[in-house]
Formats: C-alpha cells, structure tokens, sequence
C-alpha cells in the first residue's frame, strides 16, 4: 500500500508518496510565487496551487509505481481567504495568511466579545473573517458573488475532488468556527454578512473529505481513492512529527517559530495570544503559540552585515551567560504573547565592543526570549511543555539549541534524518481515512539526540528574559 501527502506552503508544493511504513517512495516540490502589490497585502493565484498539483501527481507518477495506492492527504498554510463563485472558479487571488491589510476589520470583530467567546481567539488581521470583510468594504462585487469562501488547501480539494469541505484544524483558524463544539457559528457568520450556506461542508482530518476525480486520476495514471480531510499546516506537521497525545510538543525553528502543544481537551485563553484550535483527529484540541521572527531575524543580521547565516552561527564557542546586548526580534510585530503588529525590532545596549558575533548571540538570544514567553502564555492556560521535538531549518544549529533548551528550561529531542514534517502528516490522515487506522500510526520519529538545558546558566538565562520583558514593556509606549 502507498500513500500521498500535499503539503500545499506559500513559497512551494510539496507532494511525497510513502509507504505504510513512512519511508519515502518518491518525492516532488513545485515552486510557487506570492504577489505584493501594496504595503502589507500578500496575494496567490489559486490556480496556480492546481497547476502545481497536477504537476506533482504526475511526478510522483512517473517515479514510483502507483498501483498501489490508497489515499491521499492534504495538508496547506492556514487562514486564506480564497473566494470562489457559482462556476467554482477563484473570483480575485486569495489574501494569504500574512496580509495584513484587514487590520481595522479584525479589530473591530475583536471588540465583539462574541469571536472571543466563541472561537477560543483574538482575532487577527491575518485570519480569514476579517479579510472576507476587507473584500466586502472595498471590493463589494466580489463578495456579492461569492458562492463559497474555501481556505487554500480546500480549493486545491475542490480540484482533486469536486467537493467543497473542510476540516476542524484549518477551519478554527478562521474566526468562525465554535472551536469548542467543532462546528460553524451561525451568529459569528450573521455577524460577518455570511450564512452556513458560503462555508464548506466540515468533516474531521483523518475522515473521508471525497473522491479523486475519475476524469483527473486517469489523466494522471492513478486510481481513483479517497481524500482525507487533512489538515492547517501546523496540525498537520504534528501528525507527522507524532505529537498527538496531551502533553506533547514540537517547538518550530523555522521563517516564523511556533511553540505546539496538544492536548486532549479544549483550554481557550484569547488574552495570552496563543492560538487555540481544534488539532487534526476526533476529540484533540492544540495550542500554539507564535512568533513572527525565528530564523527570519537571523537572516535579517546576515543581510545587514553581509556574512550568511551559516557563518555567522558556525563559530560561537561554548555557550555562556547572556551579555547586556538584548535583541527584541519585532521586526514585523508580534502575536504571542502581545498581539502587537506595530512593535517592531530593537538592538539594546550596543558599545564599541559588539561585533558580528557578539549580535549573532544577541540575535540568538532574543528569538529563545521569544519563545519563554510563549511558553508563559501557554503556561497561563494549564498547559506545561517538559520537553519538545525541534524542527526546522534553524535547528540545524546546536548553538541555537543550547540557547533554546536553557532559556526554556527544557529539553530538545532533535530527530535523525528522515521526513516528518507536513507532507508526512497529510499523507498519515490519507491512511487514516483510506484504512481506518488511528492515532497509533501517528508515530514520533526516531531521536538523534537531545539537547539538555545549562542548569548552571539557567540563572543567567532567566534573568536575561526578565530583562529582555521589561524592555518590551518600555519599548512598546515609543
């Protein structure tokens, strides 16, 4: 038996066909682009997610033998808003998760304590609702036309498929699903002009969400299985990466970073700014919190002193105690804990004496604060981290581990090499629902080692962090 996983990302589209034991069989990236054509608006072609799909498929096919396969699991970025007429064709591009033109929507729909109530969240200019109500404001022949508001790995569903569905995990990020109950809220969609009738069909992300097109699997040379529900991005990464049960976590050290756990009930908490939402299987719930500048700040110091990345964190010596230099990585605001899209980055306590590599720890340093006040947000809500699977390309670096499992006061499992992010996790829920198979194939990967924090800098950690707080509660008056 074999199984595809669509990792739909902003930047490519990745497919992988594995078998039912997760080695890999074939693998296909698609590159895809993003239009900016204002300050703060980030835009897709929808089509071109089905081009690259199609495309994908086909490789995947001409690689590896297919007969056997039995499922097909999507997985894609969250919160965009992708409008689609009666013709089921896309009516403008889709406003992706960061554009941030819709601002002012979303603060006036978090003012209504009902989103807060309902969804477990603040809203946020990113999430969906509030950009559906920037194209009803601005462009009000779209919205008129509108027949269905589809997230963008749901449009690529509606391709394969034919059908219009969605998920719990992707559609909590929307800001109209009652998290709590798994369900659309018909008062948080009145309150948007909207009905149940614009919104897909819900089902869970290890469920049967379709079929594949018959006309589309036979262009392709593929049978004609199910497609699972899948998953948001996030979701579906923990599905691959094995953390599903209450307690476990990943912590992300990728462009953004995010600190995830699940758990096995539904603990919202909108004022910490951590992100509560439904998890990809029946009956789980997650929390994430997010930082907008992980490995993104990193290479902001590599641009601005023209020395990569690689090289600036290649040769740091052995960790030591955190000097006065405090770098805050604001560099676009920030979602947790501070719901703060005006903040932005600072460099305290600059002398004669930091160099390069004095503000590559700083760097380092700042991002690990970042993430200890996720985990304090987390904390708020009765959810405790003790120990976390690191994934992403900043966790590549063992210096930046160090700092992280020290100022987090935890441990980081690093896994040996093997896939186990996204792609892996929809190709698992495409099992899932081809099979009937459950949590138990949503195994951890295998761990090449772990990373334990300094306890004799720990001191020295915790009070750069106390510092690092007290500079953010300054800054943010400027």
């Amino acid at each position: 038996m074999s199984f595809i996983g669509l990792d739909l990302g902003t930047s490519s589209l990745k497919a992988i066909l594995v078998d039912d034991g997760d080695r890999v069989l074939a693998e296909h990236a698609e590159p895809l682009t993003v239009q900016r054509p204002h300050d703060g608006w980030s835009e897709q072609d929808p089509q071109s997610w089905c081009d690259a799909a199609r495309t994908a498929l086909a490789a995947l096919a001409a690689r590896h033998d297919c007969g056997g396969l039995q499922g097909i699991g999507l997985a894609g970025h969250m919160h965009g808003a992708t409008m689609v007429g009666a013709d089921d064709r896309a009516l403008r591009p889709c406003l992706l998760w960061n554009d941030t033109r819709a601002h002012e929507e979303a603060a006036a729909m978090d003012a209504d304590p009902r989103f807060r109530a309902v969804t477990g969240n603040i809203v946020f200019p990113g999430f969906t609702a509030p950009k559906v109500e920037w194209v009803r404001r601005h462009e009000p022949a779209v919205f008129d036309a509108t027949d269905r508001i589809l997230l963008p790995k749901d449009f690529l569903r509606l391709f394969l498929t034919g059908e219009h569905v969605s998920e719990m995990s992707d559609a909590a990020g929307t800001a109209w699903l009652d998290t709590g109950a798994r369900d659309w809220s018909d008062d948080l969609l009145a309150a948007c002009h909207l009905t149940r009738d614009h919104m897909p069909r819900l089902v869970e992300g290890s469920a049967i969400s379709g079929t594949l097109h018959a006309d589309l699997a036979r262009e392709l040379g593929l049978p004609q299985v199910p497609v699972a529900g899948g998953a948001g991005d996030n979701a579906a990464a923990a599905i691959g990466a094995g953390v599903v049960r209450d307690g476990s976590a990943f912590l992300s050290l990728g462009t953004s970073g995010v600190l995830f756990a699940a758990t096995d009930g539904y603990r919202p908490d909108p004022g910490t700014a951590v992100h509560t939402f439904c998890h990809a299987l029946p009956g789980t719930w997650h929390q994430m919190g997010v930082i907008l500048a992980a490995t993104d700040a990193l290479e902001w110091l590599s641009r601005l002193t023209g020395q990569s990345a690689a090289h600036l964190t290649a040769d740091l010596g052995p960790l030591r105690a955190p000097g006065r230099t405090l770098f805050l990585p604001y560099l676009g605001g920030e979602r947790t804990p501070h719901n703060d899209a005006a903040i932005r980055g600072q460099f305290l306590h600059l002398d004669h004496a930091t160099d390069a590599r004095a503000a590559t720890r700083a760097v380092l340093e700042g991002v690990a604060h970042a993430f200890a006040d996720c985990r304090d947000a987390l904390a708020a809500t009765g959810t405790t981290i003790h120990s976390a699977l690191a994934m992403g390309g900043g966790s590549r670096s063992d210096h930046w581990l160090q700092v992280l499992a020290t100022t987090l006061g935890f441990p980081l499992d690093v896994p040996a090499q093997g896939e186990f992010g996204a792609a892996l996790g929809a190709a698992r829920l495409g099992r899932m629902a081809a099979t009937g198979a459950g949590p138990e194939i949503a195994t951890p990967p295998a761990i090449a080692r772990t990373v334990e924090p300094d306890a004799a800098l720990g001191p020295a950690f915790a009070e750069a962090h106390a510092r690092y707080r007290h500079a953010y509660d300054i800054l943010r008056t400027l």
